[in-house]
């Protein structure tokens, strides 16, 4: 679907742009920013297609990708300084990339004849795993891990989309539907930030 293939182009690039500010942070040189911000866009992706055996993995059956990805990040070497403006610009994106990564990663899961249970998996993996991966190489607790809802945006999306195919729904429109109704749910976790129960572990401190 070309309008699928937009967003995702889009989503690659504002991911790549958030690893190369995070490595940018962390101090990193230009390898190093180049190579957080690819695997920030392309990590979920390559992660999902590991897992489920499907070859040639996405970046190298489409090397375009790599350019997109780079080339973000090294532009955004060059203009971070003004970026903070656009903070939430990028949020917004970001979450309509979640939720595209998410339906992309359902339909290649789909397209090897996967479990709808591992279809779903294969969705939320392609969503969360490049931001997962780009908070690890920079040594800190991933944000999927202990803030707002956003794997729980990625699992709504996948089974949204999953049970719409189930219902036979028109693809082009399950796709659209899964498409507005997750970047809704993103958007509106976001503005009343929702959680879900956290811990801090003060009560158990004593018992190591």
């Amino acid at each position: 679907m070309e309008l699928l293939h937009t967003i995702y182009l889009i989503a690659i690039t504002a991911e790549a742009m958030s690893g190369a500010i995070m490595g940018m942070r962390r101090g990193m040189d230009l390898f190093g920013i180049c190579l957080l911000g690819t695997v920030t866009a392309l990590g979920g992706g390559t992660a999902r297609d590991v897992l489920l055996g499907h070859y040639p993995v996405g970046w190298i059956a489409h090397p375009e990708y790599l350019t997109f990805t780079i080339g973000a990040a090294i532009v955004t070497g060059f203009i971070a300084r003004h970026l903070h403006h656009l903070r939430m610009v990028f949020l917004l994106v970001d979450g309509l990339g979640l939720v595209a990564f998410t339906v992309i990663g359902c339909d290649v899961a789909m397209g090897v004849g996967a479990h709808p249970s591992i279809v779903v998996l294969a969705g939320v993996i392609t969503g969360i795993f490049g931001g997962l991966l780009r908070d690890v190489l920079c040594n800190q607790v991933p944000m999927v891990l202990q803030r707002e809802l956003y794997a729980t945006v990625a699992l709504f999306t996948g089974v949204f989309y999953v049970a719409l195919l189930w219902l036979h729904v028109n693809t082009a429109i399950a796709t659209l539907l899964a498409l507005g109704c997750g970047f809704l749910f993103r958007v509106l976790a976001m503005t009343f930030r929702w959680r879900l129960p956290d811990f801090d572990g003060k009560d158990i401190r004593g018992l190591d």
